[in-house]
């Protein structure tokens, strides 16, 4: 467990525009990866240049690609990725997504959940990686106590979803491979070896807010009062190590608002002695487990 010797003056949290970048994974059939992503999940494919492949919606990058044959499988009780959660503006476009991916790869379908916040379907891509498809219920509708966000796991049909938010051009357009609306990576959830030393890294050190808590199992943190931009779990990996170089997770990218937010932050990692890489745009560094973190400036 990593400990904390107490804030440097000053310091603060993380500024409140705080929000995801894209999530880096190596992948093992570059060619499957990128159809199940473009054809199913309905992304587009920005830029492909050689072993990497840029997905996402817009200009936005939502899945990166990284082409590692030579990587096997890690053990599914590793630390790492638990899912890639990509965040719809729209309830429809969310439902063309998962009609698209119902009619190709049905398969991948592993559960959805209304979480009061918000409303979730769960898929696993062809290579493991967990995939969460979700759209966000307004702010207002949000309940709070003593700094603690009210979520839950309650049932939610897929089919009925589909019948009251598939609209004839959301079908067409999954049919065609194309989708609607913008998306982001909402949040990014991953599996680690303990939840107290997740908290400690993820709020001590990087400056996220505790948004829930559930005992020693899971940890939700966010920046600027969302209901979580991360999350750790040991539900499957409880008691995991370092990670070795092995498909799968790649990076997690957290953009925050200015450069002056990068420099804080590099200050405040620097005086908790976590060795980061500054290259002049972003900032890196590994988390106890091993999961590389790149934080860079918006724009």
């Amino acid at each position: 467990m990593i400990t904390t010797n107490g804030a440097p003056e000053g310091a603060g949290l993380l500024a409140a525009d705080t929000g995801m970048g894209a999530v880096t994974l190596r992948v093992g059939d570059l060619d499957a990866m990128i159809r199940y992503y473009r054809d199913a999940v309905t992304l587009e494919l920005l830029s492909h240049d050689g072993p990497v492949a840029v997905l996402g919606r817009g200009t936005t990058p939502i899945v990166i690609l990284e082409h590692a044959p030579e990587l096997r499988h890690a053990s599914p009780r590793d630390a790492g990725l638990f899912h890639t959660a990509i965040l719809f503006d729209t309830r429809e476009a969310l439902a063309t997504a998962i009609y698209s991916i119902a009619t190709k790869h049905p398969g991948t379908f592993t559960g959805s959940a209304d979480h009061l916040v918000s409303e979730a379907f769960y898929f696993t891509d062809p290579e493991g990686n967990g995939i969460e498809l979700y759209f966000d219920r307004d702010r207002s509708t949000w309940s709070w106590a003593h700094g603690t966000i009210e979520m839950a796991t309650l049932h939610l049909d897929p089919n009925e979803y589909l019948r009251e938010h598939l609209t004839e051009g959301g079908a067409s357009a999954a049919a065609s491979g194309t989708g609607l609306g913008d998306a982001v990576v909402g949040h990014v959830h991953l599996s680690v070896g303990d939840v107290a030393s997740a908290r400690e890294f993820y709020v001590e050190r990087l400056g996220f807010e505790t948004t829930a808590e559930m005992g020693d199992q899971a940890l939700f943190v966010s920046a600027g009062g969302y209901h979580h931009h991360m999350a750790m779990n040991t539900w499957n990996s409880r008691g995991a190590g370092r990670r070795a170089l092995a498909l799968g997770l790649g990076t997690v990218e957290i953009v925050v608002p200015s450069a002056d937010d990068l420099g804080e932050l590099g200050e405040r990692m620097g005086h908790y002695r976590v060795a980061t890489r500054d290259d002049g745009l972003t900032l890196a560094f590994d988390d106890p487990w091993a999961n590389l973190v790149v934080v860079r400036a918006a724009g």
